[in-house]
């Protein structure tokens, strides 16, 4: 089975430089006026997962609250490091997690559209 996460945004252009310039994931393809929406998708090759991100005429309406958040666990800590180090160079701050078990695994920031994102080292050696 495989996984598409999908979801619209207000700024494509922000949300594939966020996502690929500074979490490193790669560009996969992308399509222009499909029944009215332009959209990316993102990931890494042969995964067997992506991000899809769509803009409209539309306006994107997100709720996400503080326990809705993807956690990201990267392959080594010299990984895990230079994702944090992008977030820095990149004035992404960190926030606190609601979850105090995060706090304790991890580090949360905001992507673009303000969902919350974890860098997690528990499976980074």
């Amino acid at each position: 089975m495989d996984l598409r996460v999908a979801r619209h945004t207000n700024d494509l252009e922000k949300i594939k430089s966020f996502y690929i310039d500074v979490l490193k994931f790669e560009w996969l393809g992308g399509f222009e006026n499909h029944s009215g929406y332009d959209g990316i998708f993102i990931g890494k090759p042969d995964a067997g997962w992506h991000f899809e991100f769509t803009v409209s005429n539309e306006k994107a309406n997100h709720f996400p609250d503080e326990d809705d958040i993807i956690v990201l666990y990267p392959g080594t800590i010299s990984e895990y490091d230079q994702l944090l180090g992008n977030l820095s160079e990149n004035a992404i701050p960190v926030i606190a997690a609601k979850n105090p078990y995060w706090n304790e695994n991890g580090k949360m920031f905001l992507d673009p559209d303000g969902f919350r994102i974890i860098l997690s080292h528990l499976k980074a050696r």
